[in-house]
């Protein structure tokens, strides 16, 4: 008797501890544990997902505060905010006594305007074939892949588009060099202030009366147009030289490109022709162009970032294969 009642109990217990089991099982599936005073309990995953989905957003909100923090010195310039420095010149300096020249070849309007379109454009027909013929995802809490591989490109572009022209804004205030148009902006002459060759004249009272030109006239260096115009041609450059690739005409790439920097080229020289800038002026804001756009390209944009294929070994892996949305995140 007492061993019928011992294995009965043992039968007994034997399906509570299963499905004391199966129970605990759901509730680790339904959520994650965390273990506190009271012992192991267990979040939901809805509430996991949404505090993820929140940090994001708020990551999000801190990107945009940092493209308009980058944008500060750009509209503090544009908007007359901070004068510029007023340098003096030597009496007898020819760099400064050229004529003024009503045409120009690229307006500022057409700068920024076929800057930025021309290359966002791109950026955008490439990410959009990307997300639509190679099936690129995104770990983003966007669920449209379009927008998120959209947010990530463009807003590298843009931040850097707001670093290259802050940086310009920046040296064209604290630097305060005098165009070389700006006698003939000012309205006078070496005669007419009655000056010695070989003299420093720090302070000038110019006859012209909008004050605004006088103002542009100090903005030299560097040339604004040269380095926007780098920043946004090599960036697409940059561009094609990550997502470009048919493997059918070999110099189809390079030769976009060449065009793309002569383009670039093009818009610095005509500042010069113009009488607008210096030499100097146009070559400095290449550089700094140029060097804001490999930092941006390789450094914040993922366009140069390497991913693996689950199916190749690290050695194998190419930008040219088209691939699943499991396997390339943007």
């Amino acid at each position: 008797m007492q061993k019928l009642n011992s294995s009965g109990t043992h039968c007994n217990t034997q399906p509570r501890d299963a499905e004391l089991q199966l129970r605990l099982a759901d509730s680790g599936g339904a959520g994650e544990g965390r273990e506190n005073g009271a012992g192991r309990q267990f979040l939901p995953r809805t509430q996991e997902g949404g505090s993820v989905c929140t940090k994001r957003k708020m990551l999000v909100g801190l990107d945009v505060i940092c493209l308009c923090v980058a944008s500060i010195p750009f509209f503090a310039c544009e908007l007359k905010a901070v004068t510029p420095y007023k340098r003096g010149f030597f009496c007898g300096d020819t760099t400064i006594t050229y004529p003024i020249v009503e045409r120009e070849a690229i307006t500022d309007t057409l700068l920024i305007a076929g800057g930025i379109a021309i290359t966002g454009l791109t950026i955008a027909l490439g990410e959009c074939y990307r997300v639509h013929f190679l099936g690129i995802s995104s770990r983003a809490f966007v669920q449209n892949r379009y927008v998120s591989c959209l947010y990530k490109e463009l807003g590298s572009f843009l931040f850097g588009c707001c670093v290259c022209q802050s940086l310009t804004n920046m040296a064209k205030l604290s630097v305060g060099r005098l165009r070389p148009n700006f006698l003939t902006v000012c309205n006078i002459t070496y005669a007419s202030i009655n000056c010695t060759p070989g003299n420093y004249i720090s302070e000038v009272n110019c006859k012209q009366p909008d004050d605004k030109q006088v103002e542009e006239a100090r903005k030299s260096f560097f040339s604004g147009h040269a380095s926007f115009a780098m920043y946004t041609m090599l960036y697409l450059a940059f561009y094609l030289q990550a997502r470009l690739s048919w493997r059918g005409a070999r110099l189809v790439r390079p030769l976009v490109q060449f065009f793309l920097v002569m383009l670039a080229i093009y818009t610095g020289l005509s500042r010069i022709s113009e009488y607008r800038h210096h030499p100097t002026d146009v070559l400095t804001g290449f550089i700094q162009g140029g060097l804001t756009a490999y930092w941006v390209a390789f450094y914040i944009s993922s366009m140069f970032k390497p991913y693996t294929r689950p199916d190749l070994s690290p050695t194998s892996t190419s930008l040219e294969s088209p691939l699943s949305s499991q396997q390339t995140v943007c």
